[in-house]
């Protein structure tokens, strides 16, 4: 963790969502849509998990909606590192960062997160710890905001930065691809590894109308490196002016891409699918597929004599 070059600052991370708490007003539709896609999967999956750890709880909304999923576990631990989020909701509940888990090895059956892991800057040693405190044959289930996110903003934001202030910085954060994903759960050594993305993508009456709806999800400036300023009013006129330009419908709503990346691990045990041991195979594939052997090896002759 010494050597690892920072790239959020956590205290703009934790400032954002106390804010975003605090508004009582706001309904999170996004994590809502999200945390019941999340459900749906776990409810597909039969078998029981009596021990979970939701890593990232907004209130307990995840937990509720695993209830009524008939996904009730008997021993439920919420973490999150803003106190905010845990004041309310069933389980137990441990303020922590989720890159240092205060728990033991083989703890839990499964971990479900939601929208929780976007800001972390040690992605692959977070999913290391998960793979250590599952049980064996534990289940990781994890969604976050990832790939083509948000490109419509980052887009307008870039343009409107080389045209105000004739230069371009890092506004918005980068956010993990599909293919990162994937390896990212390969590093981690689990089985069974599966990344898949979700494209969700919301409409606004104008882009000042999306900055809201982020804020108000916590979603505001995290970087560590961000400008300062980074929001002034002749930037902030010119994006909107760009995003209405090239991104909005005919009926002159703007459009803004939300991609979940879904990653999903095993804790290794003996009981799930192997790989078959190379060479013991019963049946040739040639056989299988009902084509001479000559086809599969590349030796067939051609009409003309030539080899195939």
């Amino acid at each position: 963790m010494t050597d690892l070059k920072r790239l959020f600052d956590r205290r703009a991370v934790h400032r954002n969502r106390t804010r975003a708490m605090a508004d009582r007003r706001f309904e999170p539709f996004l994590l809502d849509e999200v945390a019941e896609r999340v459900a749906d999967r776990l409810s597909d999956i039969r078998r029981p998990f009596p021990r979970v750890l939701e890593l990232g709880s907004w209130r307990g909304r995840l937990a509720g909606m695993l209830a009524q999923a008939g996904l009730a576990a008997d021993l439920l631990v919420s973490v999150d590192p803003v106190a905010d989020a845990l004041d309310m909701g069933p389980g137990l509940k441990v303020q922590a960062e989720p890159e240092l888990l205060p728990f033991a090895d083989d703890s839990f059956d499964l971990v479900v997160s939601v929208m929780a892991l976007h800001h972390v800057d040690d992605l692959p040693g977070v999913l290391v710890q998960l793979r250590r405190i599952l049980a064996p044959d534990g289940l990781m289930l994890l969604a976050w905001l990832g790939g083509e996110s948000l490109i419509e903003l980052r887009t307008a934001l870039m343009q409107a930065e080389l045209d105000v202030r004739g230069g371009v910085s890092m506004l918005v954060a980068p956010f993990v691809d599909i293919q990162d994903a994937a390896a990212l759960l390969q590093r981690a050594q689990v089985a069974l590894p599966v990344a898949d993305v979700d494209r969700i993508t919301v409409s606004y009456a104008e882009p000042l109308a999306l900055l809201h709806d982020l804020q108000a999800m916590g979603e505001g400036g995290a970087l560590l490196d961000r400008p300062r300023g980074m929001f002034r009013r002749d930037v902030l006129l010119r994006t909107a002016q760009i995003y209405r330009e090239r991104f909005a419908r005919e009926d002159g709503r703007i459009l803004a891409t939300f991609d979940i990346l879904y990653v999903t691990g095993w804790k290794p045990h003996d009981s799930q699918q192997q790989p078959a041991r190379r060479g013991s195979a019963q049946v040739r594939l040639a056989e299988a597929m009902g084509v001479p052997v000559e086809v599969l090896q590349g030796t067939a002759k051609r009409d003309d004599g030539q080899t195939g």
